[in-house]
């Protein structure tokens, strides 16, 4: 069956963002439209020369309540909900005088951006949108007969169809749905707000939503699909990026920049991280970060192949020189000079993505995970462990360069697999261990391949010989201290709390090294 198109007639437009009205207006317009506006709206388009009837002279009833009230009126709502091919719909609009609205053409008050522009309650209140989303339901539900517009990212496409006659009832449906998504998201801010001002981190319905930023080749895996969604979000990282230069980023990519980029952020120093399939292959701070991208690829050099690399620092061209002579997938920092962009777009497929700053490692916020029937919540792992928060619990005590150490590896464990062991010496990994599942294998294997670096670097003394040791969690038994004393390990930070902790550290003592205790874990799996 061919579809028929779908004039308009008449139709109402009112918009926060004003962003391409006065370009739809003229287009309804040269159609013969009717144009029917509020506020702002009526007069941008106005004063672009547009003949606009206000809602209220349409109604016969003024706004009232400061504004709160100017469309919740029959007049506006039997004209849009009205079923064109029902005789009783029809013959009740012309008994009440209510002609029908063909378009509605709404996009709400900026909530989002008065929240974020710290705002008083009062300020935010008053611009949750009432009017609004009713129109935008109303309109949606009754696609059958109405077009409903609730982004300018929409009015190409529907002044094409315009154009051609009208709409489609499948276009249509198209923007229905793509309004209902509209009033969700706006819907579920004003929740998590309200949540938020009550101090409820985890509130009994939470709501979540995104705007999709863009359809990804594939997911993990060529045979799954997969997107990217921005959540509205202003702290800096993956969703606030430019992306320089380079081919389009992968679901792998973004996910591994991501965890880069949040585990750079830890650090006060100049830093690089290296990442590979989620996990840091090298970390280290230094006075300028062509230093520390030195010592961070040290650590690592084969598994920084093909890795991601994230810097805390504006990008120099030195650094970039150095990063540039191994193939790298893609670099993060939040900004980069002249000469470094020059010198990366020799490299075409290397992707450079800039954020604009750095992520506050210690903000609250929600991370999430999908299981079969629902998803779990939980708040961001900002937890930051400071010398003032460690107990000493071995007859020796780290000396001052240990305990600087010590505290550096603790903060690259909070963002390595579980179970994680990390070798560190003078600010720089030196052997990491991740996602064993015997936190002894992730002591072997992380000694293993430091003594696999020191041999592409030409040493003979394993890298870990005199470092300082972290694990994410606790040590059930004695055997993986004495797996980190053996690589050469000299003091250990662990967070204690085992039935055992009087066995580890009875180890500890014997073999003479210093560790302390954190009282924080970091699992990440």
């Amino acid at each position: 069956m061919t579809e028929t198109r779908l004039p308009v007639r008449r139709a109402l437009l009112s918009v926060s963002d004003k962003t391409g009205l006065i370009e739809l207006g003229r287009a309804l317009a040269a159609h013969g439209a009717e144009l029917l506006s509020t506020g702002g709206s009526a007069r941008a388009l106005r004063e672009a020369g547009l003949t606009v009837k206000d809602v209220s002279e349409h109604t016969g009833f003024p706004e009232i309540l400061d504004g709160r009230v100017k469309t919740l009126v029959p007049q506006v709502h039997g004209g849009i909900l009205a079923r064109r091919d029902l005789p009783a719909h029809v013959s009740q609009m012309e008994e009440h005088g209510i002609v029908p609205i063909d378009l509605v053409c709404v996009n709400l008050y900026p909530f989002a951006a008065t929240v974020a522009s710290g705002a008083g309650d009062e300020d935010c209140i008053e611009n949750i949108d009432i009017g609004g989303p009713a129109m935008i339901r109303a309109a949606a539900k009754n696609f059958d007969h109405v077009t409903i517009l609730t982004s300018p990212q929409q009015y190409g496409d529907f002044v094409q169809s315009l154009d051609a006659g009208g709409t489609y009832l499948s276009e249509r449906r198209d923007y229905a749905g793509a309004a209902y998504a509209h009033t969700a998201s706006y819907d579920g801010m004003i929740s998590r707000w309200f949540a938020e001002r009550a101090g409820e981190l985890l509130p009994p319905v939470l709501t979540l939503s995104g705007s999709r930023d863009e359809l990804l080749r594939y997911g993990e895996n060529p045979h799954q699909k997969a997107a990217f969604y921005r959540d509205g979000s202003t702290r800096a990282g993956i969703a606030t990026a430019r992306q320089v230069q380079g081919k389009a980023l992968s679901y792998n990519n973004l996910n591994d920049t991501d965890a880069a980029f949040e585990a750079v952020a830890e650090f006060d120093a100049p830093t690089v991280v290296i990442v590979k399939h989620a996990n840091p292959c090298g970390v280290a701070s230094a006075e300028t970060l062509e230093q520390a991208w030195i010592a961070a690829l040290r650590c690592d050099p084969v598994s920084a192949f093909g890795g991601i690399v994230a810097v805390n620092r504006t990008l120099d061209a030195e650094t970039a020189q150095r990063i540039s002579a191994i193939f790298t997938e893609v670099i993060v920092a939040p900004d980069a000079d002249a000469q470094a962009i020059e010198i990366l777009s020799r490299k075409k497929n290397l992707r450079l993505l800039l954020t604009g700053g750095m992520p506050d490692p210690e903000a609250e916020g929600l991370a999430f995970r999908s299981v079969a029937g629902g998803f779990l919540a939980q708040s961001r792992d900002a937890g930051r462990v400071l010398e003032s928060d460690l107990k000493v619990v071995t007859k020796r005590a780290p000396t001052e360069k240990e305990m600087k150490d010590l505290l550096f590896a603790f903060r690259v464990a909070k963002h390595v697999k579980s179970n994680a062991v990390i070798y560190v010496r003078n600010n720089a990994t030196v052997g990491i261990g991740a996602g064993q599942m015997s936190r002894v294998d992730s002591a072997r294997i992380a000694a293993r391949k430091s003594e696999d670096a020191a041999n592409v670097a030409g040493e003979t003394a394993p890298l870990t010989k005199g470092s300082v040791a972290a694990s994410d969690a606790f040590f059930p038994f004695a055997d993986g201290l004495e797996s980190v004393v053996a690589a050469g390990a000299v003091a250990v930070i662990q967070p204690g709390g085992s039935i055992r902790d009087q066995e580890v550290i009875d180890a500890a003592d014997a073999a003479g090294i210093a560790m302390v205790f954190t009282g924080m874990r970091h699992f990440r799996h």
